[in-house]
C-alpha cells in the first residue's frame, strides 16, 4: 500500500476525492490517500509542495503555473476542472459600495500572496484598465478572515468562489458586488516533482481513480442534494453551479499554460515564461 498525501481546498468541487475515499476506490488501487483540507487556499498549498508537506494538490491554475515559475519544484499532471471558475467580488454589507467599478482604490483582502485570491484580483483590475501597481493588499488567511475583517472596513472587497460566499450573501455577512470569471482551466493536479520521479505508477492510479468518479459525478442520483447538505448550499445555487462546472480528464493544453504566462507576464507576476515541459508532465 502507498500513501500519498493529497492536499484540496474543502469546497464542492473537491466531492468526487471524498466519494472515492469513502468507497474505498483509492485503496482498492494499492493507495492509501490522506486527504488534507487546506481553506487558506493555492498560496497555502504552493508553500505545501515546495516544503514536502504534501505530495500532489487540486490547485488553481493560474497560482500554481505562476509558483512553478518562481520556482516550485512541482510539475502539472492533469486538468482537474476544464470550466472556469467564477469569482465573486464581495464587500461587508454595511459598505455603501455598489458595484465593482467602485473598487479602484479600495484595499483587497487576500488569503495569502501569491493565492488565487492575490492573483486574480490584479487579473481582475488589469480588465478594469486600473493602474496595478497601485493597489494594496490586506491578508486576511481564508474565507473566516474575510468573515471577521469584511464588516470591519467598508473599503476592502474580496474575491472567492460565488457559490462558497454565496450563503454568507444570503446571510447579509457579505454584499455581491458582480462575479469574474478566471479566463482559462480553473483546478488542476499537480505533484511534486520529486515524488514523481519515485511514484509514477502510484500517481497513474489515483488519477485513474479520480478521474472515474469525475466523469459519473453528475449522474449520481441525488447528487444535488448531496452538494447542498454537505456544504450548506441553497439547492437551488447547486444546481446552477453544477450546470456550470466541467470536469476533465486530460491534460491542461499548451494553449492554456501559454494564456496564463502571458497573463502573469504582462501583469510582471513572473520574470520570464518556462517552456511547457518544465510546467506540464505527461503520465
Amino acid at each position: 500500500m502507498k500513501s500519498l498525501r493529497v492536499a484540496g481546498v474543502p469546497e464542492h468541487f473537491n466531492l468526487p476525492w471524498h466519494l472515492a475515499d469513502e468507497e474505498g476506490a483509492f485503496e482498492s488501487a494499492g493507495i492509501d490517500l490522506q486527504w488534507i483540507d487546506v481553506p487558506e487556499g493555492t498560496g497555502k498549498m504552493c508553500q505545501m509542495l515546495r516544503e514536502d508537506e504534501t505530495d500532489m494538490a487540486v490547485i488553481l491554475t493560474e497560482g500554481i503555473i505562476k509558483d512553478i515559475c518562481d520556482g516550485n519544484p512541482s510539475s502539472i499532471v492533469q486538468t482537474y476542472v476544464e470550466s472556469p471558475l467564477s469569482w465573486g467580488i464581495h464587500v461587508g454589507s454595511q459598505s455603501n459600495l455598489k458595484n465593482s467599478n467602485e473598487l479602484e482604490n479600495a484595499t483587497v483582502a487576500i488569503s495569502r500572496k501569491g493565492s488565487g485570491s492575490h492573483l486574480m484580483a490584479i487579473v481582475h483590475a488589469q480588465s478594469k484598465g486600473w493602474d496595478t501597481n497601485k493597489m494594496s493588499f490586506e491578508i486576511i488567511n481564508n474565507l473566516d478572515g474575510a468573515v471577521s475583517k469584511l464588516p470591519q472596513d467598508a473599503n476592502l472587497y474580496f474575491m472567492w468562489e460565488r457559490f462558497m460566499t454565496k450563503p454568507l450573501v444570503d446571510k447579509g455577512i457579505f454584499k455581491h458586488l458582480g462575479d469574474f470569471p478566471t479566463p482559462w482551466p480553473c483546478f488542476v493536479i499537480a505533484v511534486r516533482s520529486s515524488f514523481l520521479a519515485e511514484n509514477k505508477a502510484a500517481v497513474k492510479h489515483v488519477l485513474s481513480t479520480i478521474n472515474r468518479f469525475t466523469q459519473e459525478f453528475k449522474s449520481i442520483p441525488s447528487i444535488d442534494r448531496t452538494l447542498a447538505n454537505r456544504y450548506e448550499q441553497q439547492l437551488d445555487d447547486i444546481r446552477i453551479w453544477l450546470r456550470q462546472t466541467t470536469w476533465s480528464q486530460k491534460q491542461l493544453s499548451m494553449n492554456s499554460v501559454a494564456k496564463v504566462q502571458q497573463a502573469l507576464l504582462d501583469l510582471k507576476l513572473i520574470s520570464a515564461e518556462k517552456p511547457y515541459s518544465e510546467i506540464v508532465t505527461n503520465l
